[in-house]
């Protein structure tokens, strides 16, 4: 077997959190502890090999490093300290910058120095928006007790959209539309790849009511239940974090779909809807809520990150503290600009919600590029594991 290594693909791994892999001899310690492990798919010793060769192509059309959900058994039980859980991080990080579109922001959103510009590019477009909107001026008391921040981008009597809505609209929806198209490329290319990694059959393929039937909706329960996390002994706290971040997500998407319909549908002939919303409001409750959640489980995975930095020597990477980062702005700056509007504070308040404004875009449109990835790349390789294991991928007479 000839293996072309590529070298600076091990150079990343090593700069990306993967800097121990060369301490592995291949003891297979890791794949006897860890629940993804079969005969066919030895996990993570396999790709452990591929790794300290540099064989990037085998490993970024791999499904099983997306299925890895880091627990940390293989790290702990290793007698060499080899780190196969941070090595398998730096893979995934490495997969959703190659996967990513465009490029140019995959590589930017991969690295520490990128992250001034990544901060400068939504805070540059929505001031930009603020100044021509002509509402860039702060609020008397009276105007920011009624409408909060309603009039942020200022206001015109065009019944059928708020102008505040109207701006807003622009930005978020460009942002989410570039983080869908993008997603779709790297969906679609890491499916392929991982079709011919498999040799999986192109002749046999399912429908799409069949794909989504048999082998998505499956793996969008599993998620959901976290049952994969429940099987990690090492790191079992992270499913106390994860969980209240996904509750969290859900909740605030419900909050963000009943708030466009009211503001841009019920509003027209209920105006009233066009304030803000009473703190006792059951939509206003489940946000707060929602917010509170996102704040305590991503403050778990921030203490969990730092404790594993401190005590088991993990390497600290941009990878990982990004979104975390992210994520912890979101939350806190959305329960503060509320704070705010019920203390009357309206230039603090503008400020803090424009700070809001650039962190949700910043979430939206990095979402391909960061960690957040592993929402639509682990789906998509628990959906592959189903897929490649049905008739449609196997002749069952071959078995």
């Amino acid at each position: 077997m000839n293996v072309q290594p590529d070298l600076d693909f091990i150079k990343y791994l090593k700069t990306a959190g993967g800097d121990t892999m060369k301490k592995c001899y291949q003891c297979a310690t890791c794949s006897v502890v860890c629940p993804l492990s079969t005969e066919e798919h030895p996990f993570p010793r396999q790709e452990m090999i591929w790794a300290g060769w540099g064989m990037k192509d085998k490993l970024v059309a791999d499904p099983n490093i997306l299925l890895c959900h880091q627990c940390g058994d293989c790290t702990a039980y290793c007698p060499r300290g080899a780190k196969p859980g941070d090595v398998l991080g730096a893979i995934r990080a490495y997969a959703y910058t190659s996967l990513g579109w465009p490029t140019g922001l995959a590589k930017l959103a991969s690295t520490a120095k990128g992250l001034p510009m990544l901060i400068a590019i939504p805070s540059v477009i929505i001031f930009v928006f603020w100044a021509i909107s002509g509402g860039m001026h702060i609020p008397g008391t009276e105007d920011f007790a009624k409408y909060g921040y309603q009039h942020f981008f200022g206001h015109w009597d065009f019944h059928w959209l708020s102008k505040n809505v109207a701006f807003i609209d622009i930005f978020m929806l460009a942002a989410a539309g570039l983080a869908v198209v993008a997603s779709y490329k790297g969906v679609t290319c890491l499916w392929k790849q991982m079709a011919e990694n498999e040799g999986v059959n192109p002749n046999f393929k399912p429908s799409m009511v069949q794909l989504v039937k048999e082998f998505l909706w499956p793996s969008v329960i599993e998620i959901v239940q976290h049952n994969r996390f429940r099987e990690c002994i090492t790191n079992r706290s992270r499913e106390i974090g994860h969980k209240p971040l996904m509750y969290a997500f859900g909740g605030l998407f419900i909050v963000t779909v009943w708030s466009a319909f009211a503001n841009d549908v019920l509003g027209l002939w209920i105006p009233s809807l066009h304030g803000p919303m009473s703190v006792w409001n059951p939509v206003k409750i489940l946000a707060n809520v929602s917010a509170v959640a996102m704040i305590v489980g991503i403050g778990i995975l921030w203490m969990n990150r730092s404790k594993a930095e401190t005590e088991d020597n993990i390497t600290p990477t941009f990878y990982d503290w990004f979104l975390i980062w992210e994520i912890m702005a979101v939350g806190v700056t959305g329960l503060l600009a509320e704070v705010a509007r019920w203390a009357g504070l309206a230039a603090p308040g503008y400020i803090i919600y424009f700070i809001h404004l650039v962190s949700v875009m910043m979430l939206f449109m990095y979402m391909p590029y960061t960690k957040f990835a592993h929402l639509i790349y682990r789906t998509t390789a628990m959906t592959f594991e189903r897929y490649r294991e049905s008739s449609f991928a196997k002749n069952p007479l071959d078995e």
